[in-house]
């Protein structure tokens, strides 16, 4: 079982390519050098520790302008 679910993660974004751009701008910034406020992430993985921030609401995915 992946955590977070998709269909847990569909509650905080409006549709499932939204979510794959925002949690891989946020892995590139961790793999940058970012940081993050999780105290000990569940996964080892930028991706995944992206996925847990959006998942915890400390990271917000808003539309932008098209």
């Amino acid at each position: 079982m992946l955590y977070p679910s998709i269909d847990e993660m569909m509650t905080k974004v409006d549709s499932k390519y939204s979510l794959v751009v925002a949690a891989a701008r946020r892995a590139r910034a961790l793999r940058e050098g970012g940081k993050t406020d999780i105290k000990s992430p569940r996964s080892h993985k930028f991706v995944g520790v992206a996925l847990e921030e959006i998942y915890e609401d400390r990271i917000i995915v808003t539309r932008g302008e098209e």
